[in-house]
């Protein structure tokens, strides 16, 4: 399945029926006076938060949604039928932002919470409610007014406990296929993951929390560089960032300068985020250059404020018990949720000419 987060749909509820101006005609009532019905109101647009969707690839190819019309009033006081209402369902963690100005509509961030983004018009009045003593027959009724329409951009922000952070092939996909059952893509090379994954890591019958490996994240990121400005946004809900290190064959590539670069990144995509609870993490600890090299990077990350570094390897299991309980630890002492900014990922990410 393909990861969809953002889209533009249109979203047009339905029209009011008109109300009807008609009289009483028949046998035995020669004035049986008006009879004319209201018009049906028209369906609403109604988005549904669905806890078990992760993407909004329902919605993609959607440009418009249109919900039903009312019927028209109708003789004998009969009134229109109102029109059906349209549901989309949508991930938990989406946010709906007007796509001209730019403003956020609702935030979509608990499961089955629903919201009408569209309004259906109403129905208009029949003659029967214009009768007075003085006018026994009207001969006039209301139009129905028009529904709704919204402009609207819906974007994804995946809603987990705690972000993977950390350069392409640092073991961020080993680590969440080993402590949850996600199972993303694992290789050995760069951008092997393409989409956010998420995972339920048990700790026991009642202690668990959500991990998501956020991919694509590279020097530049903030800019639009690689795939991390797609996918940048989906940290802003994480209460607990893991920044996963690893020592890389790649001359170029040295663990505290990508420490430094990924929270410059974070820096200049959220000023916010810089300061989020962080941990620190040393991966691939079953290769004896990473045990060679944990007291220098120890000794680096402390003149930068980084009180613990944990060392662990994905593929043996050393080390994962430690860095899960000190996951839990950080979390019971952030239990809050941060909120997201209000603002559209596109009037602070670089384009999308990646892509």
């Amino acid at each position: 399945m393909n990861f969809v987060d953002e889209v533009e749909i249109e979203l047009i509820a339905g029209d009011g029926g008109n109300g009807c101006v008609a009289f009483r005609r028949e046998k035995f009532r020669p004035l049986g006076g008006p009879s004319g019905g209201d018009g049906g109101d028209g369906g609403d647009v109604i988005l549904v938060a669905n806890p078990r969707l992760g993407t909004l690839m329902d919605l993609r190819y959607r440009k418009k949604v249109k919900a039903a019309r009312g019927e028209n009033g109708r003789g004998k006081d009969q009134y229109g039928k109102g029109g059906d209402d349209v549901v989309l369902e949508v991930p938990v963690g989406t946010q709906v932002f007007d796509a001209e100005t730019g403003a956020l509509i609702c935030d979509l961030d608990e499961a089955d919470v629903r919201t009408v983004l569209a309004k259906g018009g109403r129905g208009g009045r029949g003659n029967i409610h214009f009768a007075t003593p003085t006018d026994r027959a009207p001969r006039r009724a209301e139009p129905g007014t028009p529904g709704e329409r919204v402009a609207a951009r819906l974007e994804l922000k995946l809603l987990a406990d705690v972000g993977l952070l950390g350069f392409p092939n640092v073991g961020k996909s080993t680590l969440i296929a080993r402590i949850s059952r996600a199972r993303p893509k694992i290789a050995d090379y760069p951008f092997t993951t393409l989409t956010p994954n998420l995972g339920v890591v048990s700790r026991d019958i009642d202690r668990s929390f959500v991990v998501a490996d956020i991919p694509g994240l590279i020097e530049g990121a903030a800019d639009g560089h690689g795939l991390g400005h797609r996918f940048l946004k989906h940290v802003e809900r994480c209460r607990v960032l893991l920044h996963v290190l690893a020592l890389d064959p790649d001359p170029e590539r040295e663990p505290i300068r990508d420490f430094e670069l990924l929270n410059g990144e974070l820096r200049r995509f959220d000023p916010e985020l810089a300061d989020r609870p962080m941990l620190v993490g040393l991966s691939k600890a079953d290769l004896p250059d990473t045990k060679e090299a944990e007291a220098e990077l120890r000794a680096a990350l402390a003149e930068r404020g980084v009180d613990a570094l944990h060392v662990f390897s994905a593929v043996t299991g050393e080390g994962l018990e430690a860095l899960l309980d000190a996951i839990e630890r950080t979390l019971a002492e952030h239990p809050e949720r941060p909120e997201p900014r209000p603002e559209p990922l596109v009037d602070r990410a670089g384009s999308d000419e990646e892509e």
